[in-house]
């Protein structure tokens, strides 16, 4: 999947005891249950299906394959994120004749906050792919 190790690492050997809370990277997403817990895979893939379009939710394909569904998701908030990074290097001189300066400026601001937005979701999206195959978490030493 995409990088996304940062201050954050994957894939150890170490095994962590039995009342040790699993360790989850800082861009985990929040709506997403540990890996392990109860109902993990299930708020993984609600996760999931809330970063694609609504019409995703009728494929049992991907309700039953949260790899798949990952895979989708994050081809879905790739192009998000080109199309915002499209809009955003385009809002000045396409508004400008259309509205007043600072109606530009604030649509400016809100391509800008969108583009966090989803840059953020596309870093969750491939560290729930991670824990879906497997992948285990530790803090980088």
């Amino acid at each position: 999947m995409s990088d996304h190790s940062g201050a954050d690492g994957r894939a150890s050997g170490r095994q962590r005891g039995p009342s040790e809370p699993p360790f989850l990277p800082t861009a985990w997403p929040r709506a997403v249950r540990p890996p392990g817990e109860e109902d993990w895979e299930r708020s993984a893939v609600a996760f999931l299906l809330d970063c694609c379009p609504a019409d995703f939710r009728g494929y049992a394909l991907l309700r039953r394959h949260p790899v798949v569904l990952a895979q989708f998701a994050a081809q879905v908030v790739e192009a998000q994120v080109a199309a915002s990074e499209e809009g955003l290097a385009r809002a000045r001189v396409s508004l400008r004749d259309e509205v007043e300066p600072p109606v530009v400026e604030e649509a400016v601001r809100i391509w800008r906050e969108e583009l966090v937005r989803l840059r953020a979701v596309r870093i969750g999206i491939g560290l729930v792919d991670d824990a879906l195959r497997g992948t285990t978490f530790v803090p980088k030493m």
